[in-house]
């Protein structure tokens, strides 16, 4: 039996029988997740970013969703996402197409496509009318406006739990309700915050979650599941600022570092280290789009940084080591580094420089800077973000905090990340109260938000906390203001 994935199309054995579960929604700013409640990793796992394809006499633009769509290399993509990403104070800067990729994301492997089923009628040579039914995907238009449909529309028998930003507006809140219950036809839903199901995940309800994301880092302070907003914390300095930190420091090498996209490679003849690539590079009658081509970049960086890049774990790269040296210093003397051969065939071994592209998240001073991306505020570092967000806490609250620190996100997973979090985190605050937990299986780590979402969701005692479609009908949008705390 063929193993289940987000490029199939689920079957009709894999519902489960009549049982109907909740479907859980969570947004990130890399990826979009969604399974079903109660299982314990999400189905459908699907990039954030889409293409609009618009090429010149297109009647209208067509968006591409998912990763086979993503990638082929075709002329007049143009790649965007619908957040706004970086601690923004509006979550979402294009709700229609967050709607649509959001419905994929459900859609491609979860419950199957909304279709219409066009009804319409013929006449034979008795006079009879006969009835011929056409199935039409859903944003399929028929021939004839008149014909009466009928919409199947799979979506409408789950609830849905959905995630949302620790900081999120009103309106962005009442806009997501809105969306799914008007334009999927929702029969419940609820919205927790990110930092609350990922506490969840672990099985805290007092927790001080620290989310390291794509877009941002967040702090996220919860008592007995409670979130205390004014200990809310944001900063830009995600998996997203490290790309940048590796661009710069490839920029910055004696001979600049290639950074070419795979798809741009017809074929490549192995080079010794530091040696200029010799390969063959594809050619193209309309170059791809440099939105598409930085997306196809990032993917060469997501490979560098699983790959190559760590976190200096023991202190700052600046600070003093034995004889005299810095950290970098004695790292240089020591370390044997690690050797990375990007898409053209070009290879190097890269030394500190694995370090400091990492070592802005701690130091702000450490980081790589030029007149186009200036260095991080040291109030943005992940340190004092955390110190800021204890310090906007009573104070009769921050020992069990920092007594359940929870560490969760894609970015986490550096290699030496947890261990400089911990040094840093006990250089503020001194003292044998400082505990971490951080989910060592990478999946739980990445995914902590979904499975936590998961986990509330197939609770019994969840059930009372959904908003009905008749409470959302008696009181519009406002309702999740009320019930979504």
């Amino acid at each position: 039996m063929a193993t289940p994935n987000q490029f199939t199309q689920p079957q009709s054995t894999d519902y489960g029988g009549d049982e109907v579960s909740a479907l859980v929604l969570d947004p990130g700013f890399a990826t979009t997740r969604a399974g079903f409640a109660g299982e314990d990793v999400p189905k459908s796992i699907v990039p954030t970013y889409y293409g609009v394809k618009n090429p010149p006499g297109a009647a209208a633009p067509k968006l591409l969703f998912g990763e086979n769509a993503m990638h082929d290399p075709q002329p007049y993509i143009d790649v965007r996402n619908p957040l706004a990403g970086g601690g923004a104070e509006e979550w979402v800067s294009d709700w229609d197409a967050a709607g649509k990729l959001w419905e994929y994301a459900i859609t491609s492997r979860l419950t199957g496509e909304r279709k219409r089923t066009i009804r319409t009628g013929s006449t034979t040579q008795g006079g009879a009318e006969d009835e011929e039914d056409t199935e039409m995907k859903d944003g399929e238009n028929g021939a004839n406006g008149d014909d009466a449909d009928d919409e199947e529309n799979p979506m409408a028998f789950h609830p849905l739990l959905m995630s949302e930003p620790g900081k999120t507006t009103s309106s962005s809140r009442q806009k997501a309700i809105e969306l799914v219950m008007e334009g999927w036809d929702i029969p419940a839903f609820y919205m927790a915050k990110t930092g609350q199901l990922a506490a969840f995940s672990v099985g805290k309800t007092t927790a001080l979650v620290v989310d390291v994301g794509a877009s941002m880092v967040s702090i996220t302070p919860l008592m007995d599941g409670m979130i205390l907003k004014k200990g809310v914390k944001t900063s830009p300095l995600g998996g997203n600022f490290i790309s940048n930190q590796i661009r710069q420091m490839f920029a910055s090498q004696p001979s600049p570092v290639p950074l070419v996209p795979y798809y741009m490679i017809e074929s490549k003849t192995p080079v010794d280290a530091g040696q200029p690539s010799q390969a063959v590079y594809k050619k193209f009658a309309v170059s791809p789009t440099d939105s598409f081509r930085a997306w196809e970049e990032e993917r060469v960086l997501k490979g560098f940084k699983e790959s190559v890049v760590q976190v200096y774990e023991h202190g700052r790269l600046s600070a003093p080591a034995a004889q005299g040296m810095t950290n970098e210093e004695a790292a240089k003397s020591s370390d044997p580094g690690k050797t990375y051969e990007m898409p053209d065939g070009w290879n190097q071994l890269f030394g500190t420089e694995r370090y400091k592209v990492s070592e802005g998240l701690f130091d702000a001073a450490g980081a790589y800077s030029n007149d186009e991306n200036p260095a991080p505020k040291p109030e943005q570092t992940i340190a004092k973000l955390v110190e800021a967000s204890l310090l906007a806490c009573d104070q009769e609250v921050r020992p069990a905090l920092l007594n359940n620190i929870v560490i969760v996100g894609g970015s986490s997973l550096m290699q030496g990340f947890v261990r400089r979090f911990d040094i840093e985190i006990k250089a503020l605050f001194p003292g044998p109260n400082v505990r971490l937990s951080a989910p060592s299986n990478p999946v739980e780590r990445k995914f902590a938000s979904w499975i936590g979402g998961s986990i509330l969701s197939s609770l019994g005692s969840f059930h009372q906390l959904w908003i009905s479609r008749k409470e959302y009908d008696e009181h519009g949008p406002i309702i999740v203001e009320k019930r979504s705390k």
